[in-house]
């Protein structure tokens, strides 16, 4: 079966990382002389996967005139925000330029080291409409928690909070039926999360997969400095 498309949310303003990396979009912060950006790529290329298409907002000409339209054995397309579009309103629009039966959303912020294929594979056996890499973390109230069933099943989406507590965090990629999400018909700006994810969990059809790997997200400032050390195990 043919890998699908995988769209980069790279869009976002980064106002938490600004003090750090001033008038720089959040997935070219540099790690180790690098934009945070090739490391993802890097992934999705040895991964096996061909095409991606980069959803740009914030100083999208940086990432363009960087990548360009080819990176190793990657096609590199583009979908450029006008206007802030939210997580959902972002993919919206680029999934005009997907050309595959389900996709792959990536949060260009966050480098979680899952495998893929296993990822994809999982969809497909479920025939999910979308399928989401899950992780274990300590404290879950800086992202919110899932719950899902002995099936894998997603129940529910908890909000974040300021009590510490352990649980199963959304690991910011996902597959998704381009069918399921067509059918939706959402459009303008939106969250994915809220507007799509949350709201059609009556349908049963969402699923999690568990994943130990390697995560990081660098939204904040000490986490993107935890970046510089932690990345020399992933040069390449």
């Amino acid at each position: 079966m043919a890998y699908p498309d995988i769209v980069i949310l790279a869009g976002g303003l980064g106002t938490r990382l600004n003090q750090a990396v001033p008038d720089t979009p959040k997935p070219m912060a540099p790690v180790n002389g690098k934009p945070f950006l090739q490391y993802l790529l890097n992934h999705i290329n040895t991964a096996g996967f061909r095409r991606v298409i980069l959803s740009t907002g914030y100083m999208s000409e940086k990432i363009e005139s960087y990548f360009k339209n080819k990176y190793k054995e990657l096609e590199l397309l583009y979908s450029a925000e006008d206007e802030p579009l939210g997580t959902g309103g972002a993919v919206q629009l680029a999934f005009q330029k997907v050309q595959t039966p389900h996709f792959m959303v990536i949060n260009g912020d966050t480098f979680f080291r899952i495998n893929l294929d296993l990822l994809f594979q999982k969809h497909i056996e479920q025939l999910a409409d979308v399928t989401m890499a899950l992780r274990w973390v300590e404290d879950a109230s800086r992202y919110g928690a899932v719950e899902f069933d002995r099936n894998n099943r997603i129940q529910k989406f908890t909000e974040k909070s300021e009590m510490p507590k352990p649980g199963y965090i959304n690991g910011g990629v996902y597959v998704i039926s381009s069918r399921f999400f067509k059918a939706q018909a959402l459009s303008g700006k939106f969250s994915l999360e809220r507007d799509l994810f949350e709201s059609k969990l009556d349908s049963g059809n969402t699923y999690g997969l568990i994943f130990n790997d390697y995560f990081l997200d660098i939204g904040i400032p000490a986490d993107y400095h935890r970046a510089q050390t932690e990345f020399h195990a992933f040069e390449n």
